[in-house]
């Protein structure tokens, strides 16, 4: 498992100081079913706006 997950998103409530991700897990998607091909058909589903 990667040490540092990095996340630009900082209106994510995950979101910490230096583009670090503060969540216990991730869960990613692919747009396409079970294989992407692409990073652009993926999405981050943890994101989690805070409001």
């Amino acid at each position: 498992m990667a040490a540092d997950v990095l996340c630009e998103v900082n209106n994510c409530k995950y979101w910490e100081h230096g583009n670090k991700c503060a969540a216990d897990s991730i869960y990613v998607v692919s747009h396409t079913g079970k294989k992407a091909e692409k990073q652009e058909e993926t999405d981050c589903k943890t994101f989690d706006p805070g409001v």
